[in-house]
């Protein structure tokens, strides 16, 4: 066993492919993205397993064991493996250095192999390389599992909301149709501080990312702490009964939305999210389900705007203007009382899934230091 330096044991590649070069194309190997698999295409660019890291743009530093005949777009980066480290091996170890910390950038954060190539873990021999994968890829397995339990619960709430309201495009229920600035009371974005990528200390104010809400639901952890922590210029917080409104991402994900349900006062507001209070003639849960539904997201997304292929923006002006369904309040609160129900089983899930990703954690520190 020796530590290595992940230059030693690996080669960066680039992909010079964009998002828009690959659709429309169809074949027989797979193409992914930051957010995972995209499609497939009639091309491939590795011929083996590989490990691939995201490097610019919402998602930075998140590591993925790609399979062999399969390529990646220009957000991501190649890391191949040497013949002395398994790919699965190298992942786990790539996974375990936590990458993001690497960010550079304002508006798109990147990360560099130059920066994190010097980053060292331990390297062992082939056989007891491919005993630790098999243990890891166990508890990932059980990690998986709660992640696809909690999905599957995500649905059961969509369900329910398609089972009372009906799609909000078609309006088949023809409920009274008004626009998203009607119903607005309040809407303010933040300021987007200088931060650093650490671990927030009580007592410490920290600008969330907009990852805090690209899942759609709220991840206080997702926040960079000020370098300044005196000279605030606009100290706008998440107050329980906001919706946090995503108005700047990547083009799929702008208009990402959570819903907030406690005050976190150490936590301040970017500029690319809005924080939102609605008036008494809507439920704030079935205002985030009806922003979240394909047929709302498909019209924020259509007027959304930008030049770069990792971040658009919509104007307060244009969301304003989104016209959606509106039933009874009667009828939106007993659609929140049914998403509270699941959010308790959700509860329970994520404390078991937070174990295991501690046990995961745990062994990866354990096994590459």
């Amino acid at each position: 066993m020796e530590k290595v330096r992940l230059e030693e044991v690996s080669k960066k590649r680039s992909s010079n492919l964009a998002q828009k070069d690959v659709e429309g194309l169809n074949g027989d190997y797979p193409i992914y993205g930051a957010a995972g698999y995209i499609g497939n295409v009639d091309f491939y660019h590795q011929e083996d397993d590989y490990v691939a890291v995201v490097k610019d743009g919402a998602g930075i530093g998140r590591t993925m064991f790609l399979p062999a005949k399969s390529s990646v777009i220009g957000t991501l980066q190649y890391i191949i493996p040497e013949k002395n480290v398994l790919p699965k091996y190298l992942y786990y170890a790539v996974k375990n250095m936590k990458l993001a910390k690497y960010y550079t950038g304002a508006t798109i954060p990147h990360i560099y192999y130059k920066d994190y190539k010097k980053e060292t873990f331990w390297l062992r021999g082939i056989p007891e390389q491919k005993q630790i994968v098999t243990i890891l890829e166990k508890v990932e397995k059980v990690i998986n599992e709660f992640k696809e339990l909690k999905n599957r619960l995500d649905d059961l709430v969509q369900y329910r909301f398609v089972e009372m309201f009906g799609d909000p495009e078609t309006n088949l229920l023809n409920w009274g149709r008004v626009t998203v600035g009607e119903l607005i009371l309040k809407c303010e974005s933040g300021w987007s501080g200088n931060g650093k990528q650490k671990t927030k200390m009580p007592g410490e104010i920290a600008v969330l990312k907009v990852s805090s809400v690209t899942k759609g639901y709220f991840i206080p952890e997702e926040c960079k702490v000020l370098e300044d922590q005196e000279n605030i210029k606009k100290l706008v917080y998440p107050q329980s009964g906001d919706l946090l409104f995503s108005r700047a991402n990547t083009k799929e994900m702008v208009g990402a939305s959570a819903v907030i349900k406690e005050d976190f006062p150490e936590l301040i507001l970017p500029d690319k999210l809005w924080k939102i209070r609605f008036k008494e003639m809507t439920n704030v849960f079935y205002m985030k389900q009806v922003l979240s539904s394909k047929a709302i997201r498909k019209k924020i997304s259509a007027v959304s705007t930008g030049t770069s292929g990792s971040m658009y923006n919509v104007s307060m002006e244009k969301f304003r203007g989104i016209q959606i369904p509106v039933p009874p309040l009667k009828l939106q609160n007993q659609f929140a009382t049914f998403v509270h129900q699941i959010d308790k089983s959700k509860v329970s899930i994520q404390k078991a899934l937070d174990k295991t990703q501690t046990l995961l954690d745990s062994l990866m520190q354990q096994y590459f230091g």
